[in-house]
């Protein structure tokens, strides 16, 4: 078995426009005397590769803690597209997915509301995307509401440079952190190797 670490590092990512800078800072130290090292990290949840629960955009959502795990572990598929996908490039792709969905788009593969209709009517259980948001410009908002208000958790900011279109494992659990509305991940892809 392959393991290929899809994630970006939490201090190494772009952050979203507007989202607050991770930090770090050491409390103890062994170079300084102390018996142990340890650290303080402040972040966004949102830093890095990371989930999206509803609690994101609608009021009363599920959190992030009470999201089904299932829908981190399974088949998954990668497609390489770029761009604001509309419902008819989910016609054309999905009927060779799996109901997990990565794109792979270099940072720019988007969904528009049409998309996530059709997306929606094959049941999918999670999208996922190497750019940092899953929605497009022009309806970033709508996109992520429509994707959560029908269970679908958002996997955005993936590292996806090296990953071939195809069909994998996927394991990416958010962490168990109370009443937010996103995680960040590690989020890993299980290939199979040729000829075993």
């Amino acid at each position: 078995m392959i393991l290929h670490d899809i994630s970006k590092g939490i201090f190494s990512s772009q952050v979203y426009p507007g989202d607050p800078e991770p930090s770090a800072r050491v409390i103890k130290s062994i170079p300084n005397g102390d018996d142990y090292n340890l650290s303080e990290i402040t972040l966004c949840p949102h830093t890095g590769t990371h989930i999206d629960a509803p609690l994101h955009f609608i009021d009363n959502g599920t959190p992030v803690n009470k999201l089904r795990l299932r829908n981190f572990y399974g088949k998954c598929t990668v497609v390489s597209v770029e761009g604001d996908l509309t419902g008819q490039d989910m016609d054309e792709i999905l009927p060779y997915c799996h109901k997990r969905v990565l794109f792979k788009g270099n940072g720019k593969a988007f969904l528009t509301t049409t998309a996530v209709e059709i997306l929606v009517d094959h049941n999918v259980k999670l999208v996922g995307t190497d750019a940092n948001t899953i929605g497009s410009d022009f309806d970033n908002n709508k996109t992520h509401k429509l994707l959560l208000e029908n269970g679908i958790p958002i996997l955005e900011c993936l590292n996806l440079s090296k990953i071939e279109d195809g069909d994998y494992e996927i394991c990416a659990f958010p962490l168990k952190i109370e009443a937010v509305e996103a995680s960040p991940c590690r989020a890993v892809l299980l290939e199979q190797e040729k000829g075993i």
